[in-house]
């Protein structure tokens, strides 16, 4: 059993009717009933909700993170952040959706803006498999077609991928680089881009297959504290002197 948290920031929908009639119970609520499974143990947490939702207890207890945030990124406390960057340190997985690149865990994880260019014109997309022996990609076609959806643009500030295993190029012309992999200590990070608040993409089996993919991939391996340890003597030859 994969113990799976979701965290949405939950503003949009309380904010956009728009937004409030695709998603009634949030996008935290459709991904948790969307990727209901029997191997997965699923809790939702939101804004509203931190920093105790994100307690250094509950991220003990979860193996993967899913995080969408946008407008309210700046609003996630600081003692989150640094609680969630050291749960991925010690192998917590992370799987970034959407506007998560601009979240501050995903900045402080990869050490670098997550600037990218980006306009809302509700282009066509196209989700192009480029590493299909990818157990990401597992199930999934040589693209997935959706309909309308944010174009994001290269570059996209972020430190050279482990993997690169989706690339998107819109109807507009755009392409960008829309599903990587990082690792951080024991940790592993994937970003997947669709996921606009204004387009019912969570509804996507392909997109949702990724999602589910991407859990299992990021489950933990290991769950420990890389330390420093001071060694006073050497492994091997001469041990009378002290490091």
């Amino acid at each position: 059993m994969i113990r799976v948290m979701i965290y949405n920031e939950y503003l949009h929908e309380q904010t956009e009717e728009k937004i409030r009639a695709i998603y009634p119970d949030g996008i935290h609520g459709q991904l948790k009933k969307a990727l209901a499974a029997d191997d997965l143990q699923i809790r939702t947490v939101t804004l509203q909700d931190l920093p105790q939702g994100l307690s250094k207890e509950v991220l003990d207890e979860t193996d993967v993170l899913l995080w969408w945030g946008h407008m309210g990124h700046q609003k996630v406390p600081d003692e989150t952040v640094d609680l969630v960057k050291q749960a991925v340190l010690d192998g917590m997985g992370m799987v970034f959706l959407h506007s998560g690149h601009h979240s501050k865990p995903f900045r402080a994880l990869m050490g670098t803006s997550g600037n990218l260019t980006w306009r809302e014109d509700g282009d066509r997309a196209l989700v192009w498999t480029i590493t299909p022996s990818h157990p990401i990609a597992q199930g999934i076609g040589r693209f997935i077609l959706i309909d309308h959806e944010e174009t994001y643009g290269e570059p996209f500030v972020v430190p050279e991928p482990e993997e690169t295993v989706f690339i998107t190029n819109y109807s507009g012309g755009e392409v960008f680089r829309s599903g990587m992999t990082w690792k951080r200590g024991n940790g592993k990070i994937f970003y997947f881009q669709p996921g606009h608040e204004s387009f019912p993409i969570y509804y996507h089996p392909d997109v949702i297959k990724v999602i589910r993919n991407a859990i299992h991939w990021a489950n933990p391996v290991c769950r420990t504290e890389i330390t420093c340890p001071h060694v006073k003597k050497p492994l091997e030859g001469n041990a009378d002197e002290t490091v």
